[in-house]
Formats: C-alpha cells, structure tokens, sequence
C-alpha cells in the first residue's frame, strides 16, 4: 500500500520536480514497491495524454530566463540555487510552502508550474474531510488526476488513479469528499483558481 507522501512524490517525480536527492530516495522505494511503480506509470501515461493536448508553440528568445528571474525576485528567493538551476523548478512533496487556503474553507490549491505562453497550469489540490466544493462553470478546459482518497462528482465517485476531464462550458454542481483528497489539476493559464494561487497573501 502506498502512502499520501509516496503518492504526493509521484506525481512531482513525474513532472520532474522532486531534487537529485529526492528523486534518488523515490526511485529507491519504487525498487520495492510494485504498487507505487504501477502508480508512476499511470500518472506519466496522463502527464503524456495531458501534454498531447496542449498546442506547440515556440516560446520568444529569452523568455524564460525574465519569467524566471521575475518569480525570484517575486518570491525575494534566488532563481538559481542548490535545489534550482535556470530552466528547472523543483517542488519537494514534503515542503509546506506555496499552499493556499480557497475562501472555501478546507480547501487548498498549491501552484506547481505555469505555461502562459502555452496556456496552463499544473496545480496540486486538497480537500479536508466533508468538504464541499460549491457549483460551478468551467471558463475552460479542466483535468482531474486523483492522488489520494474521494472525490465525488455529480453521481461518479472518484478514487486514486481515476482521471476526470471537462470542457470549456460545462458545469459541476457541488463536488465533495467523504475521506478528504488530493488530487493533480491541469487548468488554463488564465483560470481564477491560477490567478488566486499566483496573487500575494494579505494576512
């Protein structure tokens, strides 16, 4: 049986984001561990279908090295570091930062990565036990990958593993879980789930 940290660290395994050293120990349990492997599998299978969707398109000459240098000098932490180099991002499953707290209380979004030239962002969600996530209306298009417990949508209940997609213009009524969740999400740049992540804490 996997834990939430082993399921946690797959998915930033996958998307490349666990350091040298977190990696190694990762891949160290994997040896042992037939369901965690089955687990890396799945996600990269939906991290390939997930990139498939997203066009191609030439990023300007330089870009990234200003976006970079903007979020380090946002964050007033170095872009280049021991756990980061120019063109690499690393998230550790065990670090508490970049966590915010929705208005829906319970309810927690942490920004992972952010393509606005290719329109989206990788974003890891969690709901606390009971929570209920109120109705809403899809600006556009939303991929669901679930990590860790329930999450009930409509009359589907979803469980680690499962994926969920919808299309710009469709709608959710409540989503809620039982045993509290978490769960990857790949939504547009532009989203206000993004835009809530990215802006400054008031407190």
């Amino acid at each position: 049986m996997t834990s939430e940290q082993q399921q946690e660290q797959a998915s930033l395994y996958v998307l490349g984001a666990l350091s040298a050293a977190e990696q190694q120990s990762f891949e160290a349990q994997m040896s042992s561990n037939a369901e965690l492997r089955g687990l890396v599998r799945s996600l990269q299978r939906t991290a390939s279908l997930m990139v498939a969707t997203v066009p191609q398109v030439a990023l300007p000459s330089g870009l990234k090295e200003k976006v970079l240098g903007h979020i380090g000098a946002v964050a007033g932490e170095p872009t280049i570091g021991p756990l980061q180099a120019a063109g690499f991002l690393f998230h550790g499953a065990a670090d508490p930062k970049g966590w915010k707290e929705l208005p829906v209380k319970g309810a927690w979004i942490k920004l992972l990565s952010l393509e606005k030239e290719k329109n989206y962002a990788v974003l890891l969600g969690r709901l606390e036990a009971g929570v209920r996530y109120p109705a809403h209306t899809h600006a556009g298009a939303e991929e669901l990958y679930i990590l860790t417990g329930d999450l009930h949508i409509g009359d589907r209940a979803l469980g680690p593993g499962d994926f969920h997609h919808a299309d710009p213009g469709t709608a959710h009524g409540v989503n809620y879980s039982v045993e509290g969740c978490t769960l990857l999400a790949v939504l547009p740049a532009d989203h206000e789930l993004v835009k809530f992540a990215m802006a400054e804490s008031s407190s």
